[in-house]
């Protein structure tokens, strides 16, 4: 069937192809490819989303019908990169898990100092390379990269912190 048989006119954009049925498993792969595995990603997302904003291993393992071993290395994980706290209350040997009231501050000054050990190794290869290889270039070009990143993150963050402040009424924090 033409475009004009359709109901539109022969300089009309075609119609896009119906998108493909999503494989999961697929799906699955995709993210833990990103560098962010499944399980921590589950816990983080149940303590982000929990109204006390703190959960016990017990209660993340009821919740995401996980293994108690499987969230004990989740958690570790999450600890590890800063985006989950441990915490414990006097008189209690439980510990409890949240993510910081900061963690995406917390998250990118993390990256932050990873990306300027980045910018420091790609210029130490550019130097090993040669800056007017082909390999050279690419390094010094992922060097440049970082740099302008690093650079621009603080930006970044002070813009956000007074996006919040308008939004809550002129109160500054840190996240």
């Amino acid at each position: 069937m033409t475009r004009a048989a359709r109901g539109g006119d022969a300089s009309s954009p075609p119609e896009p192809p119906p998108a493909p049925a999503r494989d999961d498993a697929a799906v699955g792969r995709f993210v833990e490819d990103l560098g962010f595995p499944r399980m921590p990603a589950r816990v983080f997302a149940a303590l982000l989303t929990s109204d006390s904003g703190r959960l016990t291993a017990a209660d993340l393992a009821a919740r995401l019908q996980a293994s108690p071993a499987a969230v004990s290395g989740a958690v570790r994980y999450l600890i590890q990169i800063a985006m989950v706290r441990r915490e414990t209350e006097p008189g209690s040997r439980r510990h409890y898990y949240r993510t910081p009231d900061n963690v995406w501050g917390e998250v990118i000054g993390i990256r932050d100092q990873l990306m300027a050990r980045w910018t420091s190794v790609l210029r130490d290869g550019v130097d090993v390379l040669g800056a007017d290889t082909p390999a050279g270039a690419r390094v010094a070009e992922s060097a440049r990269f970082f740099e302008f990143v690093s650079s621009e993150l603080p930006l970044v963050v002070a813009k956000w912190r007074e996006s919040r402040a308008a939004r809550d009424g002129g109160r500054v924090g840190d996240g």
